[in-house]
Formats: C-alpha cells, sequence, structure tokens
C-alpha cells in the first residue's frame, strides 16, 4: 500500500515549524539536514532541513524541509504531495501517469539515501514527490 502525505516547503524555519507541528500533534519527528547526506552546495546549507517526516499517535504523517537560497521559494507554493512506499511497481505507475503534461524536476532516479525519487510539477501545477524505499531506478 502507498502512502499519501502532505509536504510543507519552509525558508530556513523548517525545523523550528515542524517541532511546532510535532508540540502540537504530539508524535515523533526525525529530521536530516543537508550535511547529513552530503547535498550541500555551500556551506550556508549543512543545516538546513533537507527533510522532516513526523508521525502522530493518530497515524497522521507530516513531512517538511527547507528550500535553499539556490532554489526558488514563493509563499503559498509551499505544499507538495508526497507519494511512497515499497510498492515499486504502483509508485513507478503513479509516477508514469502523473508526468503526462508534467515538468520534471529531478527525475526517478537513486537518492543519495538509497530510495528511488523523483519530483514533477503537473500540468495543473501541484509539486508531486515519489519515493521508493529501497528500490533503486
Amino acid at each position: 500500500m502507498a502512502v499519501l502525505n502532505p509536504y510543507l516547503g519552509f525558508r530556513g524555519n523548517a525545523r523550528e515549524a515542524m517541532e511546532f507541528y510535532r508540540d502540537s500533534l504530539g508524535g515523533d519527528l526525525d529530521v536530516t539536514t543537508f550535511k547529513d547526506f552530503h547535498a550541500s552546495q555551500d556551506p550556508s546549507e549543512d543545516d538546513l532541513v533537507m527533510h522532516a517526516r513526523l508521525m502522530t499517535p493518530s497515524g497522521f504523517v507530516l513531512m517538511g524541509s527547507d528550500t535553499p537560497n539556490r532554489m526558488p521559494y514563493n509563499p503559498g507554493d509551499t505544499i507538495s504531495v508526497s507519494l511512497g512506499g515499497v510498492e515499486r511497481e504502483e509508485l513507478e505507475g503513479y509516477w508514469a501517469a502523473l508526468s503526462e503534461g508534467a515538468t520534471i524536476l529531478e527525475p526517478l532516479t537513486q537518492a543519495p539515501w538509497g530510495d528511488s525519487f523523483g519530483m514533477l510539477r503537473d500540468r495543473f501545477g501541484v509539486t508531486w514527490l515519489v519515493n521508493i524505499a529501497g528500490a533503486p531506478a
């Protein structure tokens, strides 16, 4: 079974925001930085949140990250939809369908964390993140 989660974008305050959501909703928060994945393109990005995931006792999952200064950031356009799981065929099917008329922002390839990951903006302007756990593309 694949999962669908909101993914929030921030500019330098993702950790603070995600800790606030943890304090408000309860649950466990995992945070990794750009430095953790050796993904910084500039030392100023080292401590930025590359990925945060809050799992609440009610089963809600909320994700978020910082947007580095080198990338566009438009408040109001700071939410994406994240599809993830281990069902490679199912998730690749979603990727293929969503790709029709889309702008591919990151091709579906192996990510530094070992999963397959891709990002696109569909023909309606919605950004989708697809992560296939433990399945290099």
